[in-house]
């Protein structure tokens, strides 16, 4: 997914958030071009959630600044909340009511007239695959449609930022692809996304720019296929099964640099490459060397899981910006 090359909708400089003896945030600083999806990833407590709440006005920062759609989250709070929206962990909804009565219910609560709200309601549910069961109560959905729904009533009003904080944990694969297909709607027709995702293959599916946080900051920061080249390729190996395992790994190591990860109960050793100059043909001439059965040799990119895993082992200060 190519990036546009298009001003900032979302900038924030320096944000700092401290819990008690927290430091959530410590220095956050973003760039969000206007009609992309924007990844944040990081590990459990590095501040995702934090960072949302400080860009939609929930949480007010100790420091730092941050303007959305041209309006800066402390001194013009109303007005970035009108041009926002938000959807969070856990459905937001009304499970004795119908789909129907609970996007009525949202736009009320946008100050909307009582026709604009159903309008907007039918709307919606149309546009979204959901109008088939408009009229029956939440309780009766899937966990997919549940939170289908949650992210449309967060439509009411067309936001311009949309701020989706891990919008498919818990779902199955089908309908977290549902969700995939829901963003890649709202993005066509002009809305930013800003995804925090626990799930690296969402973020490789969805975003054109992702930031990778840490300890409150931003350690790494550029498209899935840019982070990807960061750490090179990697050698996969598959050895045959008369050849010790560990024997292999010494030898894969003092090829590559790097002690390989193994799998036992596929033969297999795989070592990011680093260098470039690393060639299978050196891999193959220092196994057989050693003796070593390989029945099966190449390189490949890494996943956005195997980028994630190496840039937040890493202290933030070696990590290559």
């Amino acid at each position: 997914m190519g990036t546009p090359q298009t001003e900032p909708i979302v900038t924030a400089r320096g944000l700092r958030k401290r819990f008690g003896t927290t430091q959530a945030l410590d220095g956050l600083d973003l760039s969000i071009p206007a009609g992309t999806v924007y990844g944040l990833l990081g590990p459990n407590g590095a501040g995702k959630s934090t960072a949302v709440r400080v860009l939609a006005t929930l949480t007010r920062p100790d420091e730092g600044s941050a303007v959305v759609a041209g309006h800066d989250v402390v001194r013009h709070a109303d007005e970035v909340r009108r041009k926002i929206g938000l959807a969070g962990q856990h459905a937001a909804l009304d499970q004795e009511l119908t789909g129907r009565e609970n996007l009525r219910i949202f736009g009320k609560l946008f100050h909307l007239s009582g026709r604009q709200a159903r309008a907007r309601a039918d709307e919606l549910l149309e546009r979204f695959d959901l109008a088939d069961a408009g009229d029956r109560q939440v309780k009766t959905y899937s966990g997919g449609m549940r939170r289908r729904l949650d992210l449309i009533s967060s439509l009411i009003i067309s936001p311009t930022v949309l701020f989706l904080d891990e919008p498919t944990t818990g779902l199955d694969p089908r309908s977290r692809t549902e969700i995939w297909e829901t963003v890649r709607r709202l993005v066509a027709d002009g809305t930013t996304v800003l995804l925090t995702t626990q799930y690296l293959d969402e973020a490789d599916q969805l975003a054109d720019n992702i930031a990778v946080i840490d300890h409150g900051k931003v350690i790494a920061e550029g498209s899935p296929a840019e982070l990807k080249s960061r750490i090179g390729g990697r050698i996969d190996v598959v050895v045959g099964p008369e050849t010790d395992l560990g024997k292999a790994a010494v030898e894969l190591a003092a090829v590559t640099g790097t002690e390989p990860d193994t799998d036992p109960d596929e033969r297999r050793l795989s070592a990011p490459t680093g260098d470039e100059a690393v060639s299978l043909a050196a891999v193959l001439r220092r196994m057989d060397q050693a003796g070593v059965d390989v029945e099966d040799i190449g390189k490949r990119t890494p996943t956005l899981d195997e980028v994630f895993l190496e840039l937040t082992r890493k202290p933030a200060k070696e990590v290559r910006r």
